[in-house]
Order: structure tokens, then sequence, then C-alpha cells
């Protein structure tokens, strides 16, 4: 069954299976996510701290990619359809992307660890408890202060209540 992706700003629900639900996985190393995207939604940028991820799309159709580390920081993506198959490497940026404006699509996300961690790039920068200076972020992204205070808005108005 679909699972509901219209609560979520960035239009995607994702269904986690980890030894924190299911106590069994303990020691065994593995956990499985299914992610459902509302057209033109995603699983943002985020990485994996302690897993690989073999993501496997079982409908419509998704943009995906990964970034490499430093200095390099090469995009590998591509565009998947059923059936097709697509690994994440262990700590690297990632991200998946429905283009279509009018299907939702689904995959299933197998993990190399019971507990893989999850860091969403966006929440983790922009929504952090305290906040990160903005004199930080605007050296570091390269803008301004004022757009720096957009973007913590964002996030502080609904991870923050």
């Amino acid at each position: 069954m679909p699972r509901d992706t219209k609560m979520s700003k960035v239009g995607s629900n994702v269904t986690l299976i980890n030894v924190m639900k299911l106590p069994g996985l303990n020691t065994l190393g593995i956990s499985l996510a299914r992610i459902d995207y509302a057209p033109l939604g995603e699983n943002p940028p985020h990485t994996h701290p302690r897993a690989t991820e073999i993501l496997t799309v079982l409908e419509g159709t998704l943009y995906v990619g990964f970034v490499t580390s430093n200095t390099d920081n090469k995009l590998f993506s591509k565009v998947l359809n059923k059936g097709d198959v697509f690994v994440f490497p262990q700590g690297l940026i990632h991200f998946q992307f429905n283009p279509n404006s009018y299907k939702p699509a689904v995959a299933i996300a197998a993990l190399s660890s019971q507990n893989p961690g999850a860091i969403t790039i966006a929440n983790a920068v922009f929504g952090s408890k305290p906040m990160i200076s903005d004199d930080v972020l605007a050296k570091a992204f390269q803008v301004e202060k004022n757009t720096v205070d957009w973007l913590q808005a964002q996030f502080w108005a609904d991870n923050h209540n």
C-alpha cells in the first residue's frame, strides 16, 4: 500500500526497519527501508555514517546520485526505472528525486548495518540545536547572512516548537 507523502515538505515518506524497530536484527548488520515519493518528491541529500545502501526501484522513475568526497566532489548520477538498482557508498552524500510530475514512485533500500544512521544535510546544517552561527554558514556557503537566516528560519519553524 502506498504510504502518505502529503505531510512531508520534501514529498517522501521513509519507512525504516532497523534494530530499534526489530530487535532481532541485532548483530546481523542489515536493515531495510521503503521510500515512497510523491510526484516531484525527493529523499533529500543525506548520508548514512554506518552503512552502504543499495536501492531498487519498485515503481516509477527516480533520478539518483551521490557525491564523492573532497577534493573531487564528483557527482555520480543516473535515472532509474522500475527494477533498476543503484549503490550509495557508506558515508557519501546521496539523494533520490522523482522527476515525474504526475506519478508517484516507490523504492526499497537495503542497508549494510542494523543501525545505519541518517544525517539529512539541510536539516543538520540549517536546523541544528543550537543554531550554527550565520557568520560561519555565510562564509562556508559564500552567501549573505540574510540568506542563511532565511534558510535557518525554514527549519527552525518546524523543528523547534
